[in-house]
């Protein structure tokens, strides 16, 4: 089995060296500057949210999140905002556009990981996350985050000082590649003469900004690994594992409900591995039904 950190990540991405023959097409100016009126911008909501779903990043892990959406909608639940970082704002995006649950696990199921990724033409990183932005224009009939269905935040960290930014309004596609531009990994997004990356390293769980944001009650889900739970083998990974599970302490603790699903601790990008997390989030999130009909209640 491959280890997690084997593969670039958002919604699942191919392991470098396995896709680079494969990658689909290359992005000739990954560092170019979004000025434009559409680029993503950080703004209050017009509306104080009463529930916000917030998901947090976690790479293959992020499948999990689909399960847990599935679990929800059956249940009848919605919410009023969805927080996503990484793979968490590329799923929450796709929900909060319309796609159906089923539409969701279909996707998840299906994608091609190394489609996201594009050749970064003069780039340290040498990859851009620039087919997460069309997978989201190919996949959602909108195009800006402020006119969605629901309400929606993709976080990102600004690279200059390690901010987290809530971009609530502009470029749906380009808040989530930002989101997912994983530092080191895929090129930064620059929006607005700043570059951003993945808030893996800052708020992997984004409960703060849900909060930040009005939301009343919080749902968050967290996807990543599960450390009492690691295997032999693992040893090499627990220092970032315990650096990470630090950083989601501090929001995990602010959730009203706090979701975190297990389907074991080594990941892949195989269809059994996304069924069994998508199954891990379904199972977990309806063991959790009447905390969760509750939070939901008026």
């Amino acid at each position: 089995m491959l280890s997690r950190r084997t593969w670039l990540h958002v919604a699942g991405a191919a392991g470098a060296a396995a896709a680079t023959s494969v990658l689909s097409g290359c992005t000739l100016n990954p560092d170019q500057d979004h000025i434009g009126p559409n680029a993503p911008r950080a703004l209050p909501l017009t509306r104080a949210p009463r529930v916000a779903w917030v998901f947090s990043s976690g790479g293959p892990r992020g499948f999990v999140h689909v399960g847990v959406i599935k679990a929800l909608v059956e249940l009848g639940l919605k919410p009023d905002l969805i927080v996503g970082a990484s793979a968490g704002a590329a799923v929450g995006s796709l929900l909060a556009a319309g796609l159906s649950a089923q539409d969701l696990e279909t996707l998840a199921l299906d994608l091609q990981p190394w489609s996201l990724a594009r050749w970064a033409v003069g780039t340290p990183e040498r990859l851009s996350g620039s087919g997460v932005a069309d997978l989201m224009q190919e996949h959602t009939p909108v195009r800006l985050l402020e006119d969605l269905a629901v309400p929606m935040a993709c976080v990102a960290q600004r690279q200059r000082d390690g901010v987290p930014m809530a971009f609530t309004a502009g470029d749906l596609g380009l808040a989530v590649q930002a989101s997912a531009a994983i530092e080191g990994q895929f090129a930064p997004v620059r929006i607005r003469g700043e570059r951003y990356v993945d808030p893996d390293w800052s708020m992997p769980l984004p409960v703060r900004l849900a909060r930040a944001l009005g939301a009343q009650k919080v749902l968050a889900v967290d996807a990543t690994a599960h450390l009492a739970s690691a295997p032999p083998g693992a040893e090499r990974y627990r220092e970032s594992d315990l650096r990470k599970q630090a950083l989601v302490d501090v929001d995990g603790v602010l959730a009203d409900v706090l979701l975190k699903p297990d389907f074991g601790y080594w990941v892949s990008l195989s269809r059994e591995f996304r069924e069994r997390a998508i199954g891990a989030g379904y199972r977990d999130t309806l063991a959790q039904a009447d905390r969760l009909v509750a939070l939901h209640a008026a």
